[in-house]
C-alpha cells in the first residue's frame, strides 16, 4: 500500500506536466477496444475530465469500429478495409452516421455528465466544423485501384465551433463525418480527423489511443520515440503498415502543421492517458518533429 508521502509524491510529480499544459489545447483520439470495455471507458474519461480540471483543453475525436463492424454484421454486411480505410457504400454510410453521431457522440457526451464534466457533442457538419471530399481510390493487396465509396478526407476545418465551447467550459467531442459542398456525407478516418483537428488548432499535443503498445519493430519491440525520417523509412519498408497508417499520418499531419509532439499509446491500459500526460516515463510510442 502506497504512504501518504509516496502519494504526495506522486502528486507533486505531475505539477511540472499540469503547469507546462495549462491552457493548453491536447487532442486525445478515442478508439479501439477501450471503447467497448466499460472499465476502459470509464478510466478514459475519468482522464478527459481531469485534464479539464487541471486547466489543459482536451478535444476528443472518437471512432467506432468495432461498433460499426457489430452494426454491419447485424444487417448482414461485411466490413471491408483498404489500407486501413472502411470501404464505405450507401447502406455502409447509414449505419456508420447512425452508429457515430446519434450513439457513439451522444453516449460519451452522456457519461461526462455523468462524471462531473461537461461535453457538447459535434459530427463535422455542425457549424460547418469539417468540410469533406471524396478520396481518391486506394490500391489493394493485388495491385488494383479500388473505389471506396462515400469515404472521405479532410478539405478544411473551421476552429470557430471548438474554440468556442472551449472558451465557454465544455469539453468539444467530435464525430468524424463530414458533408461536401452537394450535400453528400462522408466517413472520414477518425486518426486523420484527429490530425487535421490538432493542425487547424495549433495544439500542444495529439494522443491517439490505440489497442497496441505503439509502433513495434519487427521483432514486435516497442518503439518508444521516432522521428519524422524514421517514420517515414519505417513505413517504406513496411514496418509500420495496415491500420497503424493511418495513425502515423495523423501524427505527421500535425507535426508538419506546427504540433509539438504526438503520441501513440494503448488505450486498453488503464489510465494511459494521464501516464503519458502527467509523467515523466510516458508510455507508447512519442512521434516528434
Amino acid at each position: 500500500m502506497l504512504t501518504a508521502s509516496t502519494r504526495a509524491e506522486i502528486i507533486l510529480g505531475a505539477l511540472p506536466y499540469i503547469q507546462a499544459f495549462r491552457g493548453k489545447t491536447v487532442v486525445v483520439k478515442y478508439g479501439g477496444n477501450a471503447m467497448v470495455d466499460a472499465d476502459l471507458t470509464t478510466a478514459v474519461i475519468q482522464d478527459v475530465i481531469l485534464m479539464g480540471l487541471v486547466g489543459m483543453q482536451p478535444v476528443v475525436v472518437h471512432g467506432g469500429g468495432p461498433q460499426i463492424d457489430e452494426a454491419m454484421k447485424t444487417s448482414g454486411l461485411t466490413p471491408t478495409f483498404v489500407q486501413g480505410l472502411r470501404v464505405t457504400d450507401a447502406d455502409t454510410m447509414r449505419i456508420v452516421e447512425r452508429v457515430l453521431v446519434g450513439e457513439i457522440n451522444q453516449g460519451i457526451v452522456a457519461l461526462i455528465g455523468r462524471m462531473g464534466g461537461a461535453a457538447i457533442g459535434l459530427s463535422g457538419k455542425d457549424g460547418g466544423l469539417i468540410r469533406a471530399r471524396k478520396a481518391p481510390p486506394k490500391r489493394g493487396a493485388d495491385g488494383q485501384a479500388l473505389d471506396l465509396g462515400l469515404v472521405g478526407e479532410v478539405a478544411g476545418i473551421d476552429p470557430r465551433p471548438i474554440q468556442t465551447l472551449q472558451a465557454a467550459g465544455y469539453i468539444p467531442v467530435v464525430a468524424p463525418t463530414a458533408g461536401d459542398g452537394s450535400g453528400a456525407t462522408y466517413n472520414i478516418n477518425a486518426d486523420v480527423v484527429a490530425g487535421e483537428m490538432a493542425a487547424a488548432l495549433a495544439a500542444e499535443k495529439l494522443v491517439l489511443l490505440t489497442d497496441t503498445d505503439g509502433i513495434l519493430d519487427r521483432q514486435g519491440r516497442l518503439l518508444s520515440t521516432l522521428n519524422v525520417q524514421e517514420v517515414e523509412r519505417l513505413t517504406a519498408d513496411g514496418t509500420i503498415s495496415r491500420g497503424m497508417l493511418p495513425k502515423v499520418g495523423a501524427c505527421l499531419i500535425a507535426l508538419r502543421a506546427g504540433v509539438r509532439k504526438t503520441h501513440i499509446i494503448n488505450g486498453t491500459r488503464q489510465h494511459a492517458l494521464i501516464e503519458e500526460l502527467l509523467t515523466a516515463e510516458g508510455v507508447g510510442t512519442e512521434i516528434v518533429a
